[in-house]
């Protein structure tokens, strides 16, 4: 059990231990497991990496991020044709990403992908290898899945990932199916667990859509 204060300590603490994020200044606010992130950085990627620390911190529930992008340099203030050449070059070379299927548009430093993938770690790629550019201001993923796969979805197969996964504790977790699509419900002690819960679920082939409906429950002191 951990008061507001416990967790908003814990949530600082690991923002600060990531190095890319050791010198900036995100304020943290806890209220019963949600989680408000703001503050000035100077890069997408800082902004990104905030979120994500605070998502595997035991206890939250949401995160809240309003933190801004502020740049200081003209290194930042990129061309559009260039910065759009600069993310498709690196999609180029990468395995991850299947050749001619992501299109790319960028307006003002924001990026928005478009496209057909089969699978989701490839989604998932195309914002990852971006995100670290110089001159980002932000990313839309809009690509979708449309599977190749014409075999029905293994639901044993699903609630099998789940169980022999070590960093989903809790197992009131459950799987169904409808055509391509997975419903996952239950309940879990964590964001990290519930997110963690979707990313093996769209491991299984043939899935295009996943709607994670598990609730995070955790219990908090009344006293801060």
């Amino acid at each position: 059990m951990k008061t507001n204060e416990e967790l908003q300590k814990d949530v600082q603490d690991a923002i600060k231990w990531e190095p890319l994020l050791k010198a900036a200044e995100i304020g943290v606010t806890a209220k019963d497991g949600v989680i408000t992130l703001s503050g000035t950085v100077d890069s997408y990627a800082k902004k990104s990496e905030a979120e994500d620390a605070a998502k595997q911190v035991i206890g939250v529930k949401a995160v809240v991020e309003q933190i801004e992008l502020k740049t200081f340099s003209n290194l930042y203030n990129r061309d559009d044709n260039d910065l759009a050449n600069e993310v498709l070059n690196a999609y180029k070379w990468n395995w991850e990403i299947p050749e001619d299927k992501v299109k790319v548009k960028v307006e003002n430093g924001w990026i928005t992908l478009e496209g057909e993938v089969q699978w989701n770690y490839q989604k998932e790629a195309a914002a990852r290898l971006i995100k670290k550019l110089v001159g980002i201001r932000g990313v839309s993923n809009r690509i979708t899945i449309k599977s190749e796969a014409h075999d029905e979805i293994e639901k044993m197969a699903i609630e099998s990932a789940l169980a022999r996964n070590w960093s989903i504790k809790e197992q009131d977790i459950h799987v169904n199916v409808s055509h391509n699509k997975v419903i996952l419900t239950g309940t879990v002690g964590s964001l990290y667990e519930k997110i963690e819960a979707e990313r093996q679920a769209w491991k299984a082939p043939g899935v295009e859509i996943v709607d994670n409906d598990i609730v995070v429950e955790y219990d908090y002191s009344l006293v801060d």
